[in-house]
């Protein structure tokens, strides 16, 4: 059985993906200076992959990213987050700025705000993937006043 959408769908998604990914890790990058910053570069990471689930089918985005993988990620970017935070404390401080700030409207003009911007666009963009994955794997149904939980819809009488 042919898994996923059409093929028109699957060639412009797979044409459209990297993009997305592109412009998600511009505006985790420069979120400092635009509009923007982890939690919406992380958000438009993950919906690429949401993207590539819906035309391809959930085996093919597993086989690009296992939910080991994305988890392996997630965990990175709690430890890189917690890492900027606690190397304030080198200064006295918690979250201290202790990079140069640099040239104003450069990339490295915000200090460490770009690293914690990384750190929080990895997690965002992991849980909401493994979020949006996990629910592609139930099938949930009501019948006779009780919810029965399906992992394939060939289950479902």
């Amino acid at each position: 059985m042919n898994k996923g959408m059409s093929e028109i769908v699957k060639n412009i998604s797979k044409i459209v993906s990297p993009f997305i990914i592109i412009f998600g890790i511009s505006i985790i990058f420069y979120g400092h200076l635009t509009p923007g910053g982890g939690f919406p570069g992380g958000v438009i990471i993950a919906a690429s992959f949401v993207l590539l689930l819906l035309a391809y089918g959930r085996e093919k985005v597993l086989s690009k990213l296992s939910l080991y993988k994305s988890d392996i990620l997630h965990d990175i970017g709690a430890i890189m987050f917690l890492s900027v935070a606690l190397i304030g404390f080198s200064g006295g401080i918690f979250f201290l700025n202790f990079f140069d700030k640099g040239k104003l409207f450069s990339l490295w003009s915000g200090g460490n705000l770009l690293f914690s911007n990384i750190a929080i666009g990895l997690k965002i963009g992991t849980s909401l993937f493994l979020g949006i994955t996990l629910l592609s794997m139930i099938r949930i149904v009501y019948k006779k006043n009780k919810i029965e939980f399906y992992e394939k819809e060939e289950d479902i009488k």
